[in-house]
């Protein structure tokens, strides 16, 4: 046959033309140079990054007629040899099929001769981790003192089932994956010698499939060769790699910019309708927001084009979409697909979770717009000053409407203390703001933290900005504060269920879980949730009081709840509670399945003969799982 695949047909003839190695090929090019050959090397790493070919060019300069040397001619007897695989002195041994005892014994009475024509008598054996634990252990003795004339090259992609003792032996070499810009070159070189025409674009794809491995770069090229002849089209090799079109990545990008939901419904729609895998959507949607986001916190061109290994028009083209967001947004959007992306490895239901995630990603711009639309303060007008405070949340502006979620009243009635209304302390405090107050009483609920779901985050500030709070939380009011508040207070309430919120927390944050469950859920007011802390649980009250896992929990209870909601951590007096905790919940539940199932077992027919029969009681039912049977 005269055919010969790509990866054989390139494969590296000298160390100078293997890529992606450079600090294996430079060691053992000095220690060749300088005569410290140890006596066994072990070459580890993912596959076709060129473990083997190293292994031959590392026989090839022991064993050339002017060696050792670094540079082996490869035209001498020695060197023709090895190249063809024909060689007396080099033998290649597939760990894979031979495994046992007694082809360890073998190699062991053949390393005591000496070679036939070379130098060295070289063992190379690939995938050595399928050895057996009695092969290694038949193979330490030789290993650790082997003849002066035989060098030992293991190769393996699964490092770690390498036993300690074999590894202290030898010199370990650390193979790693190939970088695309490197594959991308080298796939340019090979197209360009065959004759084969090939977009960058479509070189960028294959470098992308093949996952850091040079041979599987260039088997997938001789595949799209195969499949659509010397002219590869970018379409033609999309289908073959089974990829997402990037096409359905920039339809979902544009609308998300545009703010466009039924856009990205019908995106995902569409999706599906050409049969296109929802969990590689996903993946490449997390790629190219990463793309966005480099692209937005790095202004050169230049230094842009070595961080994205893409063609040039796909990079002007993201650095244009990148000016729509800011760097916090984009932030917001990986998290949203990254999530989206786990979701849908263990969901029933894939299509309505990237759905869900598109449309959050679609209202990621959404309160931008709005403030926008509104009329602006001049730019140039100060602050109030202390003396001049605004109001406060809870005090009414004359004339204006006020929220009427977070009120004293369940506050009261959690504390137990009547008479005087706690008062409210907001978690972001702004010292410009604050306004002395007189002694109060001894509050029976002291507010800690509050969140409000896609309000400051999804408009790109911090958190505690003054900017990022609603004109209700500041006090301000805005020409625009009627119109936001007053479908807040018509809100209908949102229903959660507090132990449904607790194990999914436990699922996705682990961290944060355990925490979570050592609150109750005080009170659910329109979208405002309050959770509690006895004063014993202060380490798990500062937890959950910090940003991030306020917003992470925030998050979830918004996607439970189907809207956003705001998340209000509290601090209870003298340790009362006033929801129920989770052990609670869960001794309740125990008890009402436990009565149930009681019930239903009276009622069953042959129970209520045997009862009557014998005149018995039916005190306790248990449940029993079903063992297998025992043959």
């Amino acid at each position: 046959m005269d055919y010969q695949v790509s990866a054989r047909k390139y494969r590296p003839g000298t160390f100078e033309d293997v890529i992606g190695q450079p600090h294996v090929v430079q060691t053992l090019v000095n220690a060749i140079a300088t005569k410290r050959i140890a006596h066994a090397f072990l070459f580890s790493g993912t596959r076709g990054v060129g473990k083997t070919t190293v292994a031959r060019l590392l026989a090839k300069a022991l064993n050339c007629e002017h060696g050792p040397t670094g540079t082996p001619c490869g035209t001498c007897p020695n060197c023709l040899e090895i190249a063809q695989g024909t060689s007396m002195d080099v033998i290649e041994i597939d760990g894979a099929s031979n495994t046992g005892v007694d082809d360890v014994r073998e190699i062991r009475e053949n390393v005591k001769f000496t070679p036939f024509r070379g130098h060295y008598r070289v063992y190379i054996i690939d995938e050595v981790h399928m050895l057996s634990n009695s092969a290694f252990n038949a193979l330490l003795k030789t290993l650790e003192e082997p003849p002066a004339h035989v060098v030992f090259v293991f190769a393996t992609t699964e490092i770690h089932k390498i036993p300690p003792t074999i590894l202290s032996r030898c010199q370990h070499y650390t193979f790693r994956r190939i970088a695309r810009s490197e594959i991308i070159q080298r796939l340019r070189h090979v197209a360009e010698h065959e004759g084969i025409t090939v977009e960058d674009r479509s070189l960028a794809s294959l470098a992308r499939a093949s996952e850091g491995s040079m041979r599987d770069a260039l088997s997938l090229l001789d595949q799209a060769v195969a499949f659509g002849g010397k002219t590869v089209r970018h379409t033609d090799l999309e289908i073959l790699l089974g990829s997402v079109p990037q096409e359905h990545v920039r339809a979902m990008i544009s609308a998300i910019i545009a703010q466009d939901s039924p856009a990205a419904v019908r995106a995902v729609a569409h999706l599906l309708d050409q049969g296109h895998d929802l969990r590689t959507y996903c993946g490449d949607l997390v790629e190219h927001v990463r793309n966005l986001l480099v692209a937005a916190v790095v202004p050169s061109s230049q230094e842009l084009q070595g961080l994205i290994e893409l063609s040039k028009d796909e990079v002007r083209q993201i650095e244009t979409d990148a000016k729509a967001f800011t760097a916090e947004q984009l932030q917001e959007l990986f998290r949203i697909f990254s999530q989206a992306e786990d979701a849908l490895r263990l969901s029933a239901h894939p299509r309505f979770v990237l759905e869900v995630a598109a449309v959050r990603a679609t209202r990621l711009l959404l309160p931008a717009t709005q403030a926008s639309s509104a009329s602006p303060a001049p730019p140039a007008a100060p602050r109030p000053r202390a003396s001049q405070s605004e109001p406060r949340r809870d005090t009414p502006v004359p004339g204006q409407p006020t929220e009427k979620a977070p009120r004293s009243e369940p506050v009261r009635a959690a504390s137990g203390q009547g008479g005087h209304p706690a008062p409210r302390q907001d978690a972001v405090h702004n010292p410009q703001t604050q306004t002395p107050a007189p002694e109060p009483a001894k509050p029976a609920i002291s507010f800690s933290a509050s969140w409000t779901a896609g309000s400051s985050e999804q408009s790109g500030q911090p958190a505690n900005s003054p900017a990022a709070k609603p004109a209700s939380q500041t006090g301000g009011v805005t020409p625009d504060s009627r119109r936001v508040a007053a479908p807040v207070a018509a809100d209908p309430p949102v229903r959660l269920n507090w132990e449904q919120i607790l194990e999914r927390v436990a699922s996705v944050h682990p961290n944060i879980g355990p925490f979570l469950e050592m609150g109750t859920l005080v009170t659910i007011e329109g979208n405002l949730l309050t959770i509690g802390y006895p004063k014993t649980a202060s380490v798990a009250l500062a937890r959950i009081q910090n940003d991030e896992n306020l917003r992470l929990v925030t998050d979830i209870c918004a996607e439970l709840a189907g809207r956003p909601v705001r998340l209000r951590v509290i601090e209870l007096a003298d340790g009362r509670t006033t929801g129920l905790s989770l052990a609670q919940i869960r001794a309740a539940k125990e008890r009402d399945q436990k009565q149930a199932l009681l019930e239903r077992t009276r009622s069953h027919p042959l129970v209520k003969q045997t009862l009557d029969v014998f005149g018995g009681e039916l005190v306790e039912v248990r449940q029993v799982s079903p063992q297998k049977e025992v043959r």
